[in-house]
C-alpha cells in the first residue's frame, strides 16, 4: 500500500473561461502544493477560446513548467462545464482526477487532505464540502449564501444523496470511477456537480468528505447567472425521475 501511495499520479482537470488573471497562480500554488506532498502531478487546462489571452498565458506556464506538467487542451467555444470535464479527462494519465475551479475559489491548499482522507479511507470520491465544521463560504453577500444553501437542501431533500455539499465543484476521483460516471450523467452546465456526485452515491462509490472554506473569484467575472440556476433546477427535476 506505501509503494501505491507514493506512485500515485494526480491529474487535475480546469476548465476555463477568461481566466487570464488567475490561471498562472492557480498553476503556480497546485506546484507548489504537489512538490511539497512529493507527488506526480499534471494540470490539463480546458479553455473554450477566451478571448482574454489566457491560452496565451498558459503557453507560457507550459515553458516555465514543461509540457508534462501543464497540458494545454483548448475547445472552439463554451460547450458546458460537463462537456469540458469529459473532454480534459480523454487526456489525463493519473490514477486519480482532480476537479476544480480555475478562478481561486477553490485553494489548493485543501488537495493534501484530499489525498490523506482517500488514502487513509480507501475511498472512490471525496468532495469539498462548505457546510460541514470548519467548511464555510468567504465573499458572497446574504442572497447568493441563500440561493447556495436552498439549492443543496432542495437536492438533498429530493434526491437524498448522503453528501452535504453537491453544489460544489472541487472532488477528486479515482480515474476509473469519473469514467465511469462520465458515461452515465447527462446534464452538462452547473447540474453536472449535483449529478455526477449523486450518480455515485446511487451506483455504490465510496464518497467521503472533506471541509473546505469556499472563496469568491477576486479577478474576473463570475459564469453564474440566471440561465445556469434555471438549468439546475431542471438537472434536479430529471434527475428525481431518472434515479
Amino acid at each position: 500500500m506505501a509503494s501505491e501511495r507514493g506512485s500515485s499520479k494526480y491529474s487535475v482537470l480546469l476548465p476555463t473561461y477568461n481566466e487570464r488573471d488567475n490561471i498562472a497562480l492557480v498553476v503556480w500554488l497546485l506546484n507548489r502544493t504537489f512538490e511539497a506532498a512529493r507527488k506526480s502531478f499534471e494540470v490539463i487546462v480546458v479553455d473554450d477560446n477566451s478571448p482574454d489571452g489566457t491560452q496565451d498565458v498558459v503557453k507560457k506556464l507550459q515553458k516555465a513548467y514543461g509540457e508534462d506538467k501543464v497540458v494545454l487542451k483548448p475547445r472552439p467555444g463554451k460547450l458546458g462545464l460537463g462537456t469540458a470535464y469529459l473532454h480534459g479527462l480523454q487526456y489525463a494519465t493519473g490514477h486519480f482526477v482532480i476537479i476544480m475551479d480555475a478562478d481561486l475559489s477553490h485553494h489548493p491548499k485543501y488537495i493534501p487532505d484530499f489525498i490523506r482522507k482517500q488514502e487513509d479511507t480507501d475511498c472512490d470520491v471525496v468532495t469539498g464540502t462548505r457546510y460541514l465544521k470548519g467548511g464555510g463560504v468567504y465573499g458572497w453577500d446574504l442572497k447568493r449564501k441563500i440561493t447556495s444553501r436552498g439549492a443543496n437542501i432542495l437536492a438533498a431533500t429530493l434526491l437524498q444523496p448522503g453528501v452535504s455539499d453537491l453544489t460544489g465543484s472541487f472532488r477528486l476521483f479515482r480515474k476509473e470511477c469519473i469514467q465511469k460516471l462520465m458515461q452515465d450523467t447527462k446534464s452538462k452546465g452547473y447540474a453536472f456537480q449535483m449529478e455526477i456526485i449523486v450518480r455515485a452515491s446511487h451506483m455504490g462509490y465510496k464518497v467521503e468528505e472533506v471541509p473546505i472554506v469556499f472563496v469568491d473569484r477576486l479577478y474576473g467575472e463570475s459564469k453564474l447567472g440566471g440561465a445556469e440556476i434555471v438549468m439546475y433546477l431542471k438537472g434536479l427535476v430529471q434527475l428525481f425521475f431518472s434515479l
